[in-house]
């Protein structure tokens, strides 16, 4: 178990042990509370989610596999989103929020100031619940927009709901992880999606298991890997009526743009170390040797000058 985190999985707990772990959000103890599959009273979970609303270190709440079992639940939980101020991940994975849940908590999703990472795979969305989504896409002042979602099995979304997320996608998305798993999208959708990805600067990762692709999709996801360059790095295709031959020949292609990507950025990072303890010139005046002052790198540069750490992708703990 990491440390700062809670973590238990499919138990019953008592009234003693969600004051336990409310003591410890109120306290600033915890960053990682995961709670998937576990039952506790409507009184317990109302007390849970006022710790949660009053910790200011949780960066990560999974609440996978029922928790949020009625709309009295969700209400609970969107007044604790709003009050908080600290969590960048939230796993809703297999609650049955439907449309009309994630209206509710549609307003402190949207206004959270570090919210990054959402998951709502299998909650029984459908087009008015996508319609949502999208509008917590795009970064908007201060916020930072979404970078993970995973919408995994919501059968119910029509090909207009999931065109309509694909628009707001390439229009203003900050993605970089997107799971469409186990929905039926067709090689349709599939062919929108591919001009999102070709279109996109941050998109690295994009799950299309079992979404129901056909070689003529996956023709297309081919020619754009092939000819238009991206961030993408990992595209699944598993469970799909698509070839070996042209699902290896994918992969082949975005191995071969990480491994350029990665000596790229060594010889970028070699240079930039070469200049920083290059010694600097000596200057000769008429009365006088100026000797010019060490570089102000101090003859080194820090790794944490050259790379860039993403705080949440440290966090990241999913299903």
């Amino acid at each position: 178990m990491l440390p700062g985190s809670i973590q238990m999985s499919g138990e019953t707990l008592s009234g003693a042990e969600v004051k336990g772990v409310c003591e410890g959000l109120a306290e600033g103890t915890v960053r990682l509370l995961s709670l998937r599959g576990c039952l506790l009273s409507d009184r317990d979970f109302a007390r849970l989610c006022q710790g949660v609303s009053q910790s200011p270190s949780l960066v990560q709440l999974n609440l996978n596999l029922g928790v949020v079992s009625s709309a009295s639940r969700v209400q609970h939980l969107a007044q604790s989103l709003l009050a908080n101020r600290s969590l960048h991940s939230l796993f809703l994975h297999g609650n049955p929020l439907t449309d009309t849940g994630l209206s509710l908590l549609n307003n402190a999703l949207a206004v959270h100031p570090s919210l990054v990472s959402l998951d709502l795979g299998d909650c029984m969305l459908g087009d008015e619940g996508i319609s949502l989504i999208c509008g917590l896409l795009p970064p908007d002042g201060a916020k930072p927009g979404l970078r993970e979602l995973t919408l995994s099995a919501n059968t119910a979304v029509s090909c207009s709901g999931w065109a309509r997320l694909a628009i707001a996608l390439a229009h203003s998305s900050q993605i970089r992880t997107l799971n469409l798993d186990y929905n039926p999208l067709g090689d349709h959708i599939a062919s929108m999606l591919a001009v999102c990805v070709a279109s996109s600067r941050t998109l690295e990762v994009l799950d299309l298991e079992g979404t129901g692709l056909t070689n003529q999709s996956a023709q297309i996801l081919l020619d754009m890997v092939q000819n238009y360059p991206t961030p993408l790095k990992s595209l699944i295709l598993a469970e799909n009526n698509i070839s070996m031959d042209l699902q290896q020949k994918i992969a082949d292609f975005l191995s071969e743009g990480e491994e350029e990507e990665e000596s790229e950025g060594l010889r970028l990072e070699q240079s930039m170390r070469e200049k920083a303890t290059k010694p600097a010139p000596i200057f000769s005046g008429v009365d006088e040797e100026i000797v010019a002052a060490p570089h102000s790198f101090g003859g080194q540069v820090a790794d944490s000058d050259l790379l860039e750490i993403d705080r949440y992708a440290l966090l990241e703990i999913s299903d």
